[in-house]
């Protein structure tokens, strides 16, 4: 079930445009390990059985070769118990503003739907690597989403559903952001303001559950 449900996280963000070709990958938590998609196989080729099974030693306890991002998924899954999925793109808005290191701000209410006032990101290292994912962790703190310096995204949720909502949702506020860049600086809600969102989303929609 779990081979089949990561199959179709990958189609759907292909579809959505989130991944292409061989770009991004992603998880979900299994018993005491995860299961993640294959390393460079392009989505369109990938079934069910394409999957690789790993534990917490990162070592892949099933056929095939694990994403070359293992670590990040393996070391989130140890460092948040309650992270049962992790998706991780190069989508083009996220991306666009990773590579110019930027922090996404509190510029619409809906950041919040990441955990906290902002979209952080992480500072770059190779991909990979225990850098990136050292990174990725320290980025990830109190956070359901960040940034990774000219790399991508990495959204974390309870669900695979919800970690695809979540990256759904954060490469449309970098969107927006990107846009309103263009025109000019935008209006950054307070503290107090974002305050008042994160309570007013306790039991609202899928951010929470």
């Amino acid at each position: 079930m779990s081979r089949e449900a990561l199959l179709n996280s990958a189609l759907a963000l292909q579809t959505l445009g989130l991944n292409q070709g061989t770009s991004g990958n992603t998880s979900i938590r299994q018993g005491d390990g995860f299961v993640i998609t294959p390393s460079g196989m392009p989505i369109n080729e990938m079934n069910a059985n394409s999957m690789v099974e790993m534990n917490m030693h990162g070592e892949a306890i099933s056929a095939g070769k694990p994403s070359s991002e293992w670590r990040f998924h393996r070391d989130i899954y140890q460092a948040r118990p309650e992270v049962g999925a992790v998706i991780h793109t190069h989508a083009m808005f996220a991306t666009t503003l990773a590579c110019l290191r930027k922090d996404i701000p509190p510029f619409h209410y809906m950041i919040a739907i990441a955990g906290g006032d902002n979209i952080r990101c992480a500072d770059y290292a190779l991909f990979g690597t225990q850098a990136l994912s050292d990174h990725a962790i320290e980025a990830l703190k109190d956070r359901r989403a960040c940034l990774l310096a000219n790399h991508g995204m990495i959204a974390v949720g309870k669900s695979l559903q919800q970690a695809l909502d979540i990256a759904i949702e954060v490469e449309t506020l970098c969107e927006q952001y990107w846009r309103a860049l263009q025109v000019g600086e935008p209006n950054i809600l307070s503290t107090q303001e974002m305050n008042e969102v994160r309570e007013q989303f306790k039991g609202y929609g899928n951010w929470n559950k």
